[in-house]
């Protein structure tokens, strides 16, 4: 098995996917249920204890680590990444911040998709490229942010949402792109999330604030007070 987090350079994926074909890439960022390892602290950022705690418990079939640790992702997946060769992984660090001028289309950001399945397949890019038959829509709704850790939060929303921050960013193969990041549709109302202890707080509350949307942090599990928040901001939007 070859883990992988945030979006890991083209090029040295590309390679890799090549040496160790017939294995299975896994996406350490997402919540599998692991056991806690009792590395990273207790209050700390949801998706990095995802990553180390899937890691270590998956360690006995894992070859390799492909680890994002540029502008694309943040510092403390370069602490993680580090943590982790200490515990005796093969860990490849990359960065994948540095871009031309092509800004690649985001078909699956405006699609009619449900949202979740949007933010999914947007993330399946990354490993492998998704070839899907999409149908675009007219946003009544948007969500800038990353992935959340409870995917199940996303269901709240209409399939009439548009995608944006940092999940159109990794459409766009521009991940580190913070101009692109602040960009969003002034004329419809969003949500603007990030998980809780994350860097990108400071940014979806700025932005939220400045449009006039929805600032919404989650450590792990929503909770209901959470979703009653966001289902009465989309019914009143």
């Amino acid at each position: 098995m070859i883990g992988i987090w945030g979006y890991p350079d083209p090029e040295v994926l590309n390679k890799i996917q090549e040496q160790y074909a017939g294995h299975e890439f896994v996406d350490l960022d997402i919540n599998f249920g692991a056991v806690s390892s009792n590395v990273v602290p207790d209050a700390y950022c949801k998706i990095i204890t995802n990553i180390v705690d899937n890691a270590v418990a998956l360690k006995n079939k894992t070859d390799l680590i492909i680890a994002s640790i540029g502008e694309e992702k943040c510092d403390s997946a370069r602490i993680a990444a580090k943590i982790l060769e200490d515990l005796g992984f093969k860990v490849i660090q990359t960065r994948y911040d540095k871009y031309d001028d092509v800004i690649n289309p985001t078909p699956i950001a405006t699609s009619n998709l449900p949202l979740k399945e949007k933010i999914t397949t947007i993330m399946d890019c990354v490993i492998k490229p998704v070839n899907v038959g999409l149908q675009q829509c007219e946003a009544t709704m948007g969500f800038w942010g990353v992935p959340p850790n409870d995917l199940s939060l996303l269901e709240l929303f209409p399939d009439t949402t548009h995608v944006f921050g940092w999940t159109r960013c990794v459409e766009a193969k521009r991940p580190a792109d913070l101009e692109l990041e602040m960009l969003v549709d002034e004329s419809i109302p969003t949500v603007f999330f990030a998980q809780t202890f994350c860097a990108k707080m400071q940014l979806a509350k700025y932005l939220a604030r400045k449009y006039n949307g929805l600032f919404v942090d989650v450590d792990d599990l929503a909770s209901n007070s959470v979703r009653a928040k966001i289902e009465a901001f989309i019914r009143l939007g």
